[in-house]
């Protein structure tokens, strides 16, 4: 099982536009990119992409005198595991406090809440489908 890096909120910016682009992007193509959504120095962004490769978030290949970024990371798993770390560190990894919680201090608008009852509703189905016996019978 692959473990996933720890990485700062500054090296998700980096690593979101690398995955948004779906494609491997060069250190000019990013600098770039970030030089639009942020105030930070192309130096600075030089250093994260280097975190991140050291981190084994990134991997890079020289090409001619450019380095090529390409993810080793999903963002699904770091999403994941940032969701499981919030939950761990805020509300004791229970899902339902932070609920509770988001509901009580008047969080959720009525779209949320029809989203949100849409997106249990669903996942009730499929648990309650997995948990029937199959209809046909071995024999």
């Amino acid at each position: 099982m692959k473990i996933n890096p720890e990485i700062s909120d500054a090296e998700y910016q980096v690593m979101k536009i690398i995955w948004t682009a779906g494609v491997p992007l060069n250190t000019n193509e990013v600098v770039e990119k970030l030089e639009v959504s942020t105030s930070w120095r192309p130096k600075t962004i030089h250093t994260l992409l280097s975190r991140l490769v050291k981190k084994g978030a990134l991997q890079y290949e020289k090409n001619g005198r450019m380095f090529v970024y390409t993810p080793l990371v999903k963002e699904s798993d770091i999403l994941a595991k940032e969701n499981d770390n919030f939950l761990n560190r805020f509300y004791d990894g229970a899902l339902d406090s932070m609920i509770v919680n988001l509901i009580e201090q008047d969080k959720l608008s009525k779209d949320d809440i029809v989203a949100l009852r849409r997106i249990l509703d669903e996942r009730l189905s499929q648990v309650e489908q997995a948990a029937r016996p199959c209809s046909r019978e071995r024999r």
